[in-house]
């Protein structure tokens, strides 16, 4: 019986293949200092050093989506490009299965990132890779002033707009106006219940990664992250109960709701719980980049309809 193979980056995803650091090193020369020899004998950066990994992820973005100005506060979440990108893409093809399998691009599409953080990597590679149209929310006033401070330098203002959702019981309840539509949202959850788990399993990555050296020095968090970015009272399974809650109430402001979902044990739940909020369509998507497995789920209250009205004025209209 053949091995599964295992799932790749989706093929739209610019971060196929090895990395080219002599490329990379040459527009970015900062990044000169953190690079290393891994034990394959391959160039790479040490990603257990989160300034090695802000001055990479700064690279990437200038090199491949015309970032020029990037940076973050200390200690706030500093994400790996490559899985967030490939969670663009499945959602640019599940617009494209209900607009005849053409993709909408362009500023007609409207996506709504659920705790845009600090780094705004969502607004900033889809608008580079689809053109669309972001709003960012946040409960954390630093990370908005962040976020804000990267859309402006890079003259993205018209593009990507940033609210605050000012009752942190909340997710969305209270963040949209009545007339605001959005095609897709989109959302990164706090997958832990408690800091100490947290900060467990990003020793149990540091372990898989073989990098528990006993003499050095580890970052408690893999990739940073404020305490509302990595943890919520409940965890993950628990936000996007209540984000599947709050979605009813907006179903018809909204074509795809999603999120991502980090744990696979965590699906039979949610998807219960999708059932009994009448959710008409539901997709959980499978990703993978190398050893890493993630997955979203996707769900819509428009009926066959509603699809093909919205598709109508909001798509084809636009083309």
């Amino acid at each position: 019986m053949p091995t599964p193979s295992k799932p790749t980056l989706h093929p739209r995803n610019r971060h196929q293949g090895r990395y080219d650091f002599p490329q990379l090193i040459k527009s970015s020369p900062e990044l000169g200092q953190y690079v290393i020899i891994n034990p394959y004998g391959k160039e790479s950066i040490d990603f257990a050093n989160p300034a090695a990994v802000k001055v990479f992820n700064r690279a990437l973005l200038k090199a491949l989506y015309g970032i020029n100005h990037w940076d973050i506060p200390a200690d706030y979440l500093c994400p790996p490009i490559p899985g967030r990108a490939d969670y663009l893409h499945f959602l640019a093809d599940l617009l494209a299965e209900y607009n005849a399998g053409t993709i909408p691009r362009g500023a007609a599409v409207r996506a709504l990132d659920v705790g845009v953080g600090a780094n705004c990597i969502y607004p900033l590679l889809g608008h580079s890779d689809y053109r669309w149209q972001f709003l960012g929310s946040d409960i954390d006033t630093t990370a908005l002033a962040s976020a804000k401070a990267i859309v402006q330098a890079n003259g993205l203002s018209k593009a990507i707009s940033l609210r605050q959702q000012a009752n942190r019981k909340h997710i969305l309840l209270g963040l949209l106006q009545s007339d605001e539509r959005f095609d897709v949202t989109l959302c990164n959850p706090p997958f832990h219940s408690s800091l100490d788990e947290a900060t467990r399993g990003s020793q149990r990555k540091w372990r898989a990664l073989g990098k528990a050296d006993p003499k050095r020095k580890l970052p408690v968090l893999n990739f940073g992250g404020q305490g509302n970015e990595l943890w919520c009272e409940g965890g993950e399974i628990r936000f996007v109960n209540q984000l599947i809650s709050e979605s009813v109430q907006l179903g018809q402001q909204v074509f795809w709701f999603s999120t991502l979902v980090s744990k696979a044990s965590n699906l039979p739940g949610i998807q219960a719980a999708l059932k009994k909020a009448g959710a008409l369509e539901t997709r959980v998507v499978e990703m993978g980049q190398g050893q890493k497995q993630s997955r979203f789920v996707a769900w819509t209250f428009l009926d066959k309809t509603g699809q093909q009205t919205w598709r109508q004025q909001r798509w084809v209209k636009q083309a």
